[in-house]
């Protein structure tokens, strides 16, 4: 057993795991372009059409499409503005 040395101490990462834990669910997911080019430049996390929470990081053309968010698109109306 080791023990630390006098004045040191132990940190506990707390970050939250934003990692995506089952990699054979992986899809793309539907996103407005300037929000998604925004998400990948600065890190932050993205909410797709199917309410899916992630930072992208990765090349959606690698990954089919995710049937939820497929679903939602093609109910939408014609001609809506991007949010």
């Amino acid at each position: 057993m080791s023990e630390l040395a006098p004045g040191s101490q132990t940190v506990l990462d707390e970050r939250p795991d934003l990692r995506d834990s089952d990699d054979h669910e992986r899809y793309s997911h539907y996103v407005p372009k300037h929000k998604l080019a925004k998400a990948m430049v600065t890190g932050t996390p993205i909410v797709a059409l199917c309410g899916k929470v992630w930072v992208p990081s990765r090349n959606p053309e690698k990954f089919p499409v995710c049937p939820q968010c497929k679903e939602i698109w093609e109910s939408m109306k014609p001609g809506r503005p991007e949010e």
